[in-house]
């Protein structure tokens, strides 16, 4: 499993979500959208919109589940957490 998380520096929720995973011991990639463009655009093509945290959550099988904002709750649910 692969866990994309698209955040931007300065946002409170970002640093939420990635406080609460880590706290859960989950591994992510932190994908920086305000400090790059193309990261930035890549989001808005999975999302269709610009707001963060937006998270990927990618399984062995390549099937794509996507979380908008920090939706404890969802990402217990997809990522399998109590």
């Amino acid at each position: 499993m692969k866990i994309e998380i698209y955040t931007t520096t300065t946002c409170p929720y970002c640093k939420m979500e990635k406080d609460y995973l880590d706290s859960k011991g989950v591994k992510y990639e932190n994908v920086f959208v305000d400090n790059d463009s193309k990261a930035a655009q890549e989001m808005l093509e999975k999302s269709g919109q610009l707001g963060v945290p937006f998270t990927v959550v990618t399984s062995d099988d390549g099937t794509e589940k996507s979380i908008l904002g920090f939706d404890k709750e969802k990402l217990n649910q997809v990522l399998g957490l109590a």
